[in-house]
């Protein structure tokens, strides 16, 4: 018999301490937020997330006010809507709320990276170097090169006729910035004498399409595998083009090529030298081609379809683009050669400034997530105090929040290219009930979690966009279409996607 209580006894132990992890005996204490563990154990309300989180959150918002906690797959995630408790969250120091916790189990979900300590310092110091300041002008010229080879090598050969070309705007745009992208940050294919040099053109405009292929199919299956929701079929094709990335972007193969930027070498180097294996580098690698094209593409699209979708914008930045060429000496007329966007003329287009920083607003949709280390205290614009619980999370979702906001956007669903700009061309300020706003709009997150490489990523939108708007006559085949949705899946990872493509159609301007 004594066995027996034994054994009862750590049954009921076994089935109290799974009950605990289920989050069933979970209870609000004093000054803590609203409390809501939905109807399933452990999962809670994981699946409604899953399927739009920002419905999901707008509801949730609407039940219980600007501040609350809700269980999502095991975890209890706070979510802050109030955008004035944004500053105090991403200033927070490390030691109370960590962002790199959750960015940790992320990239080895999804990249099979596992960070060591230095892995952010390095990441930082080394896009701070190359990706602003200086660096920035010598990554922007080898871009504009990789522009020059994809985009517009039949206009300078004057082999391109002013014939109108069909394509998917979608697809087009997230290709061509891609791979332009991808070929100023890993290299291009080293050649051997002059009458090599268009060879190896070709093979960088081949292997780097290749390489987009299979990039979008990942790109599509990333939502699912960074919530770990992959059916078993493709779990196993996210595998195979996680080693397929592992080794076509491996350390090996990146220093057999030319121009490999100063960027990815760096970082590469300093990983070697902290005794990462270059296995572990050649998934690095990986995690930098996410990082750096996941975004830029598909914010491209949605910038020049705004800008189609309304004629007085696109004339408004194309009128930009055209007085601050003329301002360098480049008149535009038949037989002149492809311009070169040099960073000092990306930085006088206050218009496409906003235009871009509009589309941001609408479509980049990022959540920023804490690990709450120590319990601490909340204080929101009310004046109401809450608690956190070591152990939670603390994420902000700015979309909700700050960007569709009508009391800081006016008519926050339409599209307004000048938005953010004075008419003097200086930046506008944005208040809420008279008091004014740090954070407007947070498509690069905030804080020490703020996207090191916002300026390229910027810069190589706009030049993108600026050689669009130079070289090309852009209308839409059928101009009554509707800006397509959104797909709901992709909340939180960044800038969103359309549910399909639209039809545009394109042909040289002179």
């Amino acid at each position: 018999t004594m066995l027996w209580v034994i054994l009862l006894c750590t049954l009921v132990s076994w089935l109290l301490g799974g009950l605990y992890v289920l989050g069933v005996f979970r209870t609000r204490r004093p000054n803590e937020p609203p409390l809501d563990k939905g109807t399933i154990p452990w999962l809670g309300y994981l699946l409604e997330f899953r399927k739009d989180s920002s419905e999901f959150l707008k509801r949730m918002q609407r039940k219980h006010g600007d501040v609350f906690t809700a269980l999502i797959g095991g975890y209890y995630f706070t979510f802050v809507m109030d955008p004035f408790c944004f500053g105090t969250i991403v200033k927070e120091s490390r030691s109370k709320l960590d962002f790199r916790t959750y960015a940790t189990q992320l990239v080895m979900q999804v990249f099979g990276y596992r960070p060591i300590e230095a892995t952010h310092s390095i990441v930082r110091a080394s896009s701070t170097k190359h990706l602003m300041g200086d660096g920035l002008s010598v990554l922007t010229q080898a871009t504009m090169e990789n522009f020059q080879k994809l985009m517009l090598f039949k206009l300078s050969s004057g082999e391109e006729k002013r014939v109108w070309k069909e394509e998917n705007l979608f697809h087009y745009c997230y290709n061509i910035v891609f791979r332009a992208g991808y070929l100023a940050l890993y290299g291009t294919e080293p050649f051997r004498g002059a009458g090599n040099k268009e060879e190896a053109a070709e093979q960088d405009r081949l292997h780097s399409n290749q390489l987009f292929q299979e990039f979008r199919k990942y790109d599509r299956l990333f939502p699912r595998l960074a919530f770990a929701m992959l059916p078993p079929k493709d779990k196993r094709e996210a595998e195979r083009l996680k080693r397929h990335f592992w080794n076509v972007l491996s350390v090996k193969k990146a220093w057999q090529k030319d121009n490999i930027s100063a960027w990815i070498s760096d970082q590469d180097q300093l990983l070697a030298e902290n005794g990462v294996p270059e296995y572990m580098r050649d998934r690095f690698m990986f995690m930098l081609l996410w990082a750096s094209q996941g975004n830029t593409g598909p914010t491209a699209f949605w910038l020049l379809l705004y800008l189609l979708k309304h004629p007085e914008a696109l004339q408004a930045v194309r009128d930009e683009v055209d007085k601050v060429l003329r301002e360098s000496g480049l008149e535009g007329k038949a037989g002149s050669p492809p311009i070169t966007v040099t960073r000092d003329m990306l930085n006088q287009t206050p218009l496409l400034d906003s235009a871009l920083e509009e589309t941001l607003r609408l479509v980049a949709a990022p959540m920023l997530v804490r690990a709450v280390l120590e319990d601490i205290c909340l204080r929101t614009s009310s004046g109401t105090e809450f608690s956190l619980r070591r152990g939670d999370r603390v994420a902000l979702f700015p979309h909700i929040s700050v960007q569709m906001n009508p009391e800081i956007h006016e008519e926050p669903y339409k599209f307004k290219y000048n938005r953010f700009v004075n008419p003097d061309g200086t930046k506008k300020d944005f208040y809420r009930n008279g008091k004014k706003l740090k954070f407007v709009n947070m498509p690069w997150g905030a804080g020490v979690s703020t996207c090191p490489g916002r300026f390229f990523a910027t810069a190589e939108m706009k030049m993108f966009v600026f050689l669009m708007l130079r070289h090309y006559e852009l209308e839409l085949v059928n101009e009554e279409e509707e800006i397509p949705a959104i797909d709901v899946s992709r909340w939180g990872f960044g800038t969103m996607q359309p549910v399909h493509d639209v039809r545009f159609r394109y042909r040289p301007r002179f």
